[in-house]
């Protein structure tokens, strides 16, 4: 029987090498094949999508800076309102309107808006109608803890401040008196209209309908809300009825009958 020949025996060494070469080529592919199936992430369904997709929180609805009209709240509305202002504000009090233990301006009546950090306000208590004390309005705000604090100030400020000047002190006033009283809801009402032929320098309609402008967009700023009484109180040419007028000399302030329309504006646009 004859041997096979050294390159006979050669090649099928080199064979049997290949065949065991490819088969753990083979089996390294197969592992891999299934490496990669067994990691993937299937396409979610239109389904699946719908259930993970987080559904977007809706937008907080804006609270409106207007007051909207309501029924009459009545006298037991009234009866919570605190008001701070000038001379425009102390007639509530000097006519009876409301009790002075509701009011609060200095002593002297007046004040203009760029001083209401250094003013003192002459402070009745519920409980002494008949004494005053002298406390800052911050003190006071924190003292009387008031529910609803109208505030109508301004008309000794259009002379002298910018827009810029106006607003700042307006919104420190604010910011002052919620710090004090957090749960205070504060009204910016409008400044009143004025009889421009009796108006001191500087004070107009124009003034103050600018500045009633600027009050609405503090109010708008700092989270509280703004009360138009301007308007009702006006005749035809923009001006302050003369029936309303206490027949002052300087044509800004108010009779008991322009604060009774005031106070029915406050009573019909309550802060709730």
């Amino acid at each position: 029987m004859n041997r096979p020949s050294r390159s006979a025996h050669l090649k099928r060494v080199i064979v049997i090498l290949l065949c065991l070469i490819l088969a753990e080529l083979a089996v390294l592919a197969f592992m891999l094949v299934r490496y990669r199936t067994g990691n993937a992430r299937p396409e979610p369904s239109a389904q699946t999508q719908a259930a993970v997709t987080p559904t977007p929180s809706p937008e907080p609805t804006p609270v409106p800076v207007d007051l909207p009209e309501t029924a009459d709240m009545g006298q037991e509305y009234q009866d919570k309102l605190v008001f701070l202002g000038d001379s425009t504000t102390y007639g509530l009090g000097f006519y009876d309107v409301v009790p002075f233990t509701q009011v609060w301006t200095p002593a002297s009546g007046t004040m203009a808006l760029y001083n209401w950090a250094i003013e003192t306000i002459d402070y009745y208590a519920p409980d002494s109608p008949d004494s005053a004390v002298g406390l800052s309005i911050t003190d006071c705000a924190a003292r009387r803890q008031p529910e609803v604090l109208v505030i109508t100030l301004g008309i000794n400020g259009i002379a002298m401040l910018d827009e810029t000047s106006f607003k700042q002190h307006y919104t420190d006033l604010i910011q002052a008196v919620q710090t004090a009283s957090p749960n205070t809801k504060i009204i910016c009402q409008s400044l009143y209209p004025v009889i421009d032929s009796r108006a001191p320098g500087g004070i107009s309609n124009a003034a103050v309908n600018t500045a009633n402008v600027w009050v609405r967009d503090v109010a708008a700023a700092t989270g509280v809300r703004y009360l138009n009484t301007h308007d009702l109180l006006t005749d035809e040419t923009g001006g302050l009825r003369v029936e309303y007028n206490n027949g002052d000399d300087q044509g800004i302030h108010l009779n008991a009958d322009g604060f009774a329309v005031v106070l029915q504006n406050l009573r019909t646009h309550p802060y709730l």
